[in-house]
């Protein structure tokens, strides 16, 4: 976590005058952050940067991804009470909402391994703003792939895109672009497939296609030979509960939104212990 993430965190939780934590003697204290839940715990590295830049000597033999018991103490503190309080929320706060989005991400890809062992469950943009790269730290944490990070990871023709010049001249367009990026493209029908394929996509994104459409398109690509030749994903409107109809269809990834946007926040807590 960068000095300046860090600080801006700070300020928005301490504001311009904290009477809450200075009201307490700023004595040596001990804590300790424990988990009141099973989970799958992520958001360690941002608690420690928290905990450095605040001067908190923090224990952990915990690492992000590590399955979780409730009760199990993740950090033990030691620090200025001060200090410890004005850590308590901030930390929390990230280890809980990032436990959540690990948490999530893990029971998907368990539900995925059951029919393959190849198809990657991805997250997507769809990411609070200001704290993206740490909620897709948490799907990786969770046996999930991050998808991009931002547009400048690589080329997605959507259907804004096709819409305003047609998929022949976007796919033309995007190979100008750089031969460093891949590119992928959106469609909504087999006939698109086939077309994005044969023009040279890299992946091909069947969006908001029941199972049953996606096991069609994903034929009549290997019947034309092209199936090989591309990465085909499955996204739009994927949860946890309709999850395994799209991991028996066999495509190579499955993309998730709500792995953030509908994961859960973890229940943990801070305790002063001395």
């Amino acid at each position: 976590m960068l000095i300046k993430e860090i600080e801006s965190f700070i300020e928005e939780d301490l504001g311009y005058d904290d009477v809450s934590c200075t009201i307490v003697p700023d004595r040596l204290a001990e804590a300790i952050i424990f988990t009141k839940e099973n989970c799958t715990v992520a958001g360690i590295k941002e608690a420690e940067s928290i905990f450095c830049y605040l001067g908190i000597k923090a224990e952990t033999t915990h690492k992000d991804g590590d399955c979780l018991k409730k009760g199990e103490i993740i950090f033990r503190l030691k620090g200025g009470a001060v200090s410890i309080l004005r850590a308590e929320r901030l930390v929390l706060n990230f280890l809980g909402h990032l436990s959540g989005i690990a948490t999530l991400t893990r029971a998907c890809v368990d539900t995925v391994r059951k029919h393959s062992k190849t198809t990657r469950v991805a997250c997507t943009r769809k990411t609070t703003p200001g704290i993206r790269k740490f909620e897709k730290l948490a799907v990786a944490a969770g046996g999930g792939d991050t998808h991009r990070f931002n547009l400048s990871d690589s080329v997605m023709i959507k259907d804004n895109h096709i819409k305003l010049m047609g998929i022949e001249a976007a796919i033309e367009a995007a190979k100008k672009s750089s031969f460093t990026r891949k590119i992928e493209v959106e469609i909504e029908s087999a006939e698109n497939a086939v077309l994005s394929a044969k023009l040279g996509a890299d992946i091909i994104m069947l969006d908001n296609m029941q199972p049953e459409a996606i096991l069609e398109t994903l034929e009549i690509l290997k019947e034309k030979e092209l199936r090989d030749s591309v990465i085909v994903e499955a996204s739009g409107g994927i949860s946890k509960e309709n999850l395994e109809g799209y991991a028996k269809t066999g495509v190579d990834v499955i993309s998730m939104g709500s792995l953030i946007h509908k994961s859960r926040w973890i229940d943990m807590s801070l305790e002063i212990t001395n």
